[in-house]
């Protein structure tokens, strides 16, 4: 019930699903063990779990390790496991680890590395194309809370929400300027404004991080 009633909060503009990516997501219990066990590397043999540089390359051999399975995005995108995101923050994030893991930067490289870094190279563009989307976000955490909301389920969005959505439809539909057209705009956004944060509330007292 509570699920429903966020994602109905998240859906503001349009109320297209938009889906998480289709990657297995964890449980709590299995990010929270992240770290626990001490993956060898690949190429050298030598430990490569904590003493990786930021998860990512064995310290002794500077050779690229395979995404680790036990990271979800927040983690991975160095951002707290809430709805609240900094955005800016997030997309230095991105562009940072991008700089570390793109296929471009290991041409030279082995086989190996070479997968490895589309391998990680997809992960942190889903990464961060979910986290930057409320909706996305906001269904990615709801999962990684056990709370699975699925696709085609807008017939239980509260009556009035639906009804408030048609009339901005409407309105966008008759607008005969451009001015018309902005004013429309501007109260769209300052409407999904309260309910992003309306949403976040919902998080934070139902689903701490």
């Amino acid at each position: 019930m509570w699920g429903g009633r966020v994602g109905a909060l998240l859906r503001v503009r349009r109320l297209q699903p938009a889906g998480v990516s289709g990657r297995t997501l964890l449980s709590c219990n299995a990010v929270s063990q992240a770290g626990s066990s001490s993956p060898r590397c690949w190429n050298c043999g030598g430990s490569g779990g904590a003493g990786r540089e930021d998860g990512f390359f064995c310290p002794r051999c500077r050779a690229l390790q395979p995404p680790d399975p036990t990271r979800d995005y927040f983690s991975l995108m160095d951002c707290n496991r809430s709805f609240r995101v900094d955005t800016t923050k997030l997309q230095h994030r991105f562009q940072q680890l991008q700089r570390l893991v793109h296929p471009d930067f290991f041409s030279q490289r082995s086989k190996t590395e070479k997968d490895f870094s589309e391998e990680h190279s997809t992960l942190v563009n889903d990464a961060y194309k979910t986290l930057l989307a409320p909706l996305n976000r906001g269904l990615y955490l709801l999962k990684l809370h056990g709370i699975e909301i699925p696709e085609g389920t807008d017939h239980e969005i509260d009556r009035q929400f639906l009804t408030e959505i048609m009339e901005f439809n409407e309105r966008l539909a008759e607008a005969q300027s451009k001015d018309a057209v902005e004013e429309i705009e501007s109260t769209v956004r300052a409407r999904q404004k309260e309910l992003i944060d309306s949403a976040s509330q919902a998080f934070e007292q139902v689903a701490p991080s």
